[in-house]
């Protein structure tokens, strides 16, 4: 039942009135290029990115994203979107254009075999308001379940639906400010951008603190 809301919210409204905003398309090709990342090589060219993500994928930085556990296909979609264009940041836009793919899946290799950031022990009740939204969704605003397409344990599945558990609330409040907004539209088919704009302020700070504080 879950899946099935989870379609409707997201897939219908997307199919008609968006468009894809990311070149990448999954490939067998693109995927095994992921699967082939060195994480050796991967540790030498994260050397570069150690001063904002930290030297093993932990930011110290609120604002920056912690990078250790992340899904290696999202990471590698992103380094990918910021090359092209899809995702901006003036930063990571030249970072990314210095990459090559097969560097950029060795980044994500490397990366992804750093166990995530342990923030707090559960947030299971400290976030109520985000906890029903994880959990139960909004049927009344067409609001699946988070955990539906970031899984129960918040670890992210697929391609493309990122890892959320440990990783910095502010960073994620963010994230979810810029797709409300329309900065940021490097999400499939607009899914995230449908979502973010039904959630309000204080909710999508909530969402933030409860995925920071969610280790299970």
């Amino acid at each position: 039942m879950k899946n099935l809301f989870c379609l409707i919210a997201v897939l219908t409204p997307a199919l008609v009135c968006a468009e894809p905003s990311s070149k990448l398309a999954w490939t067998a090709e693109q995927l095994s290029l992921v699967e082939s990342g060195n994480p050796q090589k991967g540790r030498e060219l994260a050397q570069a990115c150690a001063a904002c993500h930290g030297e093993q994928g932990i930011s110290a930085v609120p604002t920056y994203p912690s990078l250790a556990g992340q899904l290696p296909t999202y990471l590698f979609k992103q380094l990918q979107d910021y090359r092209d264009g899809s995702r901006q940041n003036p930063l990571m836009n030249g970072i990314a254009k210095g990459l090559t793919p097969q560097d950029a899946a060795d980044v994500a290799a490397w990366f992804s075999t750093r166990p995530a950031a342990i923030l707090s022990a559960n947030a299971k009740g400290a976030y109520p308001t985000a906890e029903n939204l994880v959990k139960r969704g909004d049927k009344q605003r067409l609001l699946p379940p988070c955990e539906v397409c970031h899984g129960t344990d918040g670890k992210g599945q697929a391609q493309d639906v990122p890892a959320l558990s440990g990783q910095s609330g502010d960073y994620l409040a963010a994230s979810l400010r810029a797709f409300k907004s329309g900065e940021r539209h490097n999400d499939i088919y607009a899914r995230m951008r449908i979502l973010a704009e039904t959630l309000s302020d204080p909710e999508i700070e909530a969402l933030g603190l409860y995925y920071q504080n969610s280790q299970q």
